[in-house]
């Protein structure tokens, strides 16, 4: 394989582990987030129903994601995770605080309401959670020479809160999407109007963190709004608007697919844009995938392992989607 950057190919195996996370766990991290809003009863059972088959498999990405960074770019790894351990373990806490919850709420009806809360609280801290870590990582993070030198609080600032919010808009924009495909009756009514509530606040939110993110760094403002760059940056808001009026018109025209696949959209545009700003560093502005990259060797026999693993992974979870294809209700799928 001389001649071949595996560097560059395990970033893209990264981000591609990301991108997927992103499209399968967002609906049901954004279901926990509405939950209060569904009726006790039937509603919130059809809710759960339609992610039960599917939700756990769909966190394989984001340990994935997390195991290829500490394989294929150690430099990295050793210096994000002292930067970002808070908003990191209260991801992880989320996750499991919402799992078994899950998983409880069916087997101690006696305590379903405490069950509930938990789902739902576990959604929120895992969202805002990852939002935080990604505004942590858009701002930067203060590196010496190959570690982090930056306080246990820098990830916390209004940027980094912002990005926060806007994940969970975003999440419960895929999540009530999601439920509009899904399901049928009162609970398809409610998602419809969810879905054009918080698609107004993710656009809004996308709008608010664009503007920002130029001024974090020099090497934002040239990559979007220095010429000739400007010329092709520009095409992602200009997608983003188009995507977004093609939404709204899907909602208003009661589609049921549709508004999923535009939010799925809405959330690539903004890789995209994620991508546009930091490529090719894996800490933006500090230090680049090279710099970052294990040897040449280990990323060969990871690579292996990866291209044997991944095709398994993407079949099964096809497989799943494909079999729990239709409409649910309280009882389960039909």
């Amino acid at each position: 394989m001389t001649g071949i950057d595996l560097t560059v190919i395990w970033a893209g195996i990264i981000g591609f582990a990301i991108v997927v996370y992103v499209i399968l766990d967002g609906f049901d991290l954004g279901i926990g987030i509405l939950f209060p809003n569904f009726t006790v009863g039937p509603d919130r059972d059809k809710a759960m129903n339609s992610i039960a088959p599917v939700w756990d498999g769909n966190e394989t990405w984001l340990v994935l994601g997390g195991g290829g960074l500490l394989a294929a770019f150690p430099l990295a790894y050793a210096i994000i995770l002292p930067a970002l351990y808070a908003p990191l373990t209260a991801m992880l806490l989320g996750l499991i605080l919402r799992g078994v919850a899950f998983e409880f709420r069916w087997r101690d009806p006696a305590h379903r309401a405490r069950w509930d809360f938990a789902f739902t609280l576990g959604s929120w801290v895992a969202t805002f959670a990852q939002g935080i870590t990604l505004g942590a990582l858009l701002q930067g993070i203060t590196v010496e020479g190959r570690a982090y030198a930056g306080g246990w609080w820098e990830w916390l600032t209004p940027f980094s809160l912002l990005t926060g919010a806007a994940l969970c808009a975003g999440y419960a924009l895929l999540g009530s999407c999601w439920l509009v495909m899904k399901t049928n009756g009162a609970l398809q009514r409610q998602a419809y109007t969810y879905a054009g509530r918080t698609g107004i606040l993710l656009l809004i939110a996308i709008t608010v963190v664009s503007a920002a993110t130029p001024t974090l760094e020099a090497k934002y403002y040239e990559r979007w709004l220095e010429y000739p760059n400007i010329l092709a940056a520009s095409q992602v808001p200009l997608a983003t608007v188009i995507v977004a009026f093609l939404f709204f018109r899907s909602l208003s025209q009661r589609k049921e697919v549709a508004p999923f696949l535009y939010a799925l959209g809405l959330f690539g545009l903004c890789l995209i844009g994620l991508g546009i700003s930091i490529w090719p560093d894996v800490i933006p502005g500090r230090v680049s995938i090279w710099a970052a990259a294990a040897p040449y060797e280990s990323q060969l026999f990871m690579l292996i392992g990866a291209v044997i693993l991944v095709p398994i992974i993407l079949a099964y979870t096809a497989w799943a989607y494909w079999v729990f294809r239709g409409k649910v209700d309280e009882e389960g799928y039909h």
